[in-house]
């Protein structure tokens, strides 16, 4: 039952038909807020797909029951966020939902799959390098030694995501990147026996290079984050060491912070 000052909609048209929006005009939430929030939890779960169209803010004003300037503010903090456009001619359309990932010990491929984000990989880079210093002592091997180094664009309904970069030790098993552009990374070493227990992460953020804006699809200077990862088997045995790049406009980490005892 909706509460005193709640008022649930049905929308209808576009690509709003049948959702229902709650909005308090008794809450001391703006409702500019209150339609931004709702219609970003139906993009983030599927309810709104990339592509659909919203209509115009007339006719959602009218909708609704919302002043337009109400909408229009709503709509632009979407916007803002990289999860609406407007287009001359056609709308405003649903974009994307930004990817939001937990902080877990799993890759990326299976996080977005299981998100309905319909990821795909491209192989940039397939080959055998000597180790540099970092990679030497995240592997625990000697500086020099031959390694694995894959690079990967991961995208997800078709817009880039990440650049992703990793060093594997070349005796772990055979990296075909025909699988790789299948699957992830991690389920090949899964399906290989390879049992992963834990992994040192750090995540960090910085501005990216004008290579790394033109491969993402952002503008030089855009907002990034980083990770750099090495993941243990259940023996102990480093079996893979990464740095990742993440576009911050369309992806983010989730934390779950604990109190100690």
């Amino acid at each position: 039952m909706a509460k005193t000052g709640e008022r649930t909609r049905a929308v209808s048209g576009s690509a709003l038909d049948g959702l229902p929006f709650a909005l308090d005009r008794s809450s001391p939430v703006p409702l500019y807020y209150q339609l931004a929030q709702q219609l970003e939890s139906a993009i983030e779960h599927g309810a709104l797909a990339p592509g659909n169209l919203l209509g115009n803010e007339i006719d959602l004003s009218t909708r609704l029951g919302l002043s337009r300037p109400t909408v229009r503010q709503a709509i632009q903090s979407l916007v803002d966020k990289g999860l609406l456009v407007r287009r001359r001619g056609v709308g405003t359309q649903v974009v994307h939902s930004q990817v939001k990932r937990p902080l877990e010990l799993s890759s990326l491929y299976d996080d977005l799959e299981a998100a309905g984000q319909g990821p795909t990989t491209h192989v940039l880079r397939n080959e055998r390098v000597p180790a540099g210093p970092d990679v030497a002592a995240a592997l625990g091997i000697a500086e020099g030694a031959e390694v694995t180094r894959l690079e990967r664009l991961r995208s997800a309904h078709g817009e880039p995501v990440a650049s992703l970069c990793n060093y594997l030790p070349p005796a772990l098993f055979d990296l075909d990147t025909e699988r790789l552009e299948a699957t992830g990374l991690y389920h090949l070493m899964r399906a290989t026996g390879i049992t992963l227990h834990s992994a040192r992460q750090t995540v960090g953020a910085r501005a990216a290079t004008a290579e790394e804006a033109g491969l993402l699809g952002e503008e030089e200077g855009a907002a990034l984050l980083t990770m750099q990862r090495t993941a243990y088997d259940d023996t102990g045995r480093p079996v893979e060491y990464g740095t990742h790049i993440y576009r911050a406009s369309r992806y983010a980490f989730d934390f779950q912070l604990l109190v100690r005892g």
